[in-house]
């Protein structure tokens, strides 16, 4: 890994948190950039950023990816060997209420991450998602397979970002590697997400929403495993495919330097399972409540892995049921510090 300060955006997020924690630890230098939005409690943000304030080889940035000066100004100032993209406007639900937000951070603030990486940075990493697979049916789903019909704003912004990024890639011979995650979860994580909803529920007394009558299926991928997988990406730029075949596309390569990988468990899981061991590890039963399918939503996710395992050696460790109690542990303790 090299000594030089390697970027993460999204630093006080969830996965960025993580991330940059983690290449703290191994000794690297790090730049974290956030802009604290108030998508939810940014006193959640501002704990995760105490706890990388506790490294000397950290420094944050406060700045917003859609003020393309501000953008600008930054990367005049700094040049990344390696930038980790993880800033976003998440959420696949929200795009129904604020659409907006989507095309700011995740269009126009992608934009501002290419036009300052392609003037020196020697490997972009950005965060993707397993929503680009949108009404694809056929599981596992790989990385080759066509990913044209998104079934929500937020996935199609990831698609978008992927195509924005082959092509700074074509042009500019920007090394770009996409990272589709799949349904991440663990400790620091967000509050608008499943595990947490239910644990905050089921402690609470409170009933918990199972869309599609519970009959939802994910690849729940536990953040350690995530983590390892993007750090050993980092110095695994792509090179690019100069025999790619451009009669017979392969939808996760190309001839320029830029490729997409599944960042996932290889194992879903039903969510009513995931409801069972949230039940067993908080130690009280859920109020369950079935409801349709919500819009933008899929049934299943599940990631074929193999082509990150032939690039990086990566193999998912964490079973559901490790992952989880150690989600409810660290659940009860964040909890313990708000009261």
């Amino acid at each position: 890994m090299t000594a030089d300060p390697i970027l993460v955006t999204g630093a006080a997020g969830f996965i960025g948190f993580h991330v940059a924690r983690r290449l703290c630890e191994q000794g690297g230098v790090v730049v974290g950039l956030d802009n604290l939005d108030a998508y939810y409690d940014p006193k959640l943000k501002q704990a995760r950023l105490d706890r990388l304030a506790s490294f000397a080889n950290f420094r944050f940035e406060k700045l917003d990816l859609a003020d393309r000066a501000g953008m600008a100004k930054f990367f005049a100032a700094h040049r990344f060997p390696a930038v980790v993209h993880l800033a976003a406007q998440a959420g696949v639900r929200h795009a129904l209420v604020d659409p907006y937000a989507y095309g700011d951070a995740n269009l126009a603030g992608f934009l501002n991450v290419l036009e300052g990486c392609r003037r020196g940075c020697g490997h972009l990493l950005y965060a993707s998602s397993s929503s680009v697979y949108g009404g694809n049916t056929r599981v596992p789903f790989r990385t080759s397979d066509n990913v044209d019909h998104p079934l929500s704003l937020y996935g199609a912004s990831k698609k978008a970002n992927e195509l924005m990024a082959h092509a700074y890639a074509h042009l500019f011979a920007l090394p770009a590697t996409g990272l589709r995650f799949f349904t991440v979860y663990g400790p620091w994580g967000r509050p608008d997400m499943a595990m947490w909803l239910f644990a905050a529920a089921i402690s609470e007394g409170r009933p918990i929403r199972l869309f599609n009558h519970g009959r939802m299926r994910r690849d729940f991928t536990y953040i350690d495993d995530v983590v390892e997988a993007v750090v050993r990406l980092i110095d695994k730029p792509p090179a690019g495919d100069p025999a790619w075949p451009g009669d017979a596309p392969d939808a996760a390569t190309s001839r320029a330097p830029w490729r997409v990988y599944n960042i996932g468990n290889n194992r879903p899981v039903e969510v009513t399972e995931v409801v069972r061991l949230i039940e067993q590890a908080v130690g009280k039963p859920a109020v369950r409540e079935l409801v349709p399918m919500q819009p933008g939503d899929v049934p299943e996710t599940w990631a074929d892995v193999d082509e990150l395992a032939a690039a990086v050696g990566f193999a998912p460790k964490t079973p559901i049921e490790d992952g989880i109690s150690r989600f409810v542990d660290w659940y009860r303790e964040y909890k313990g510090t708000l009261t």
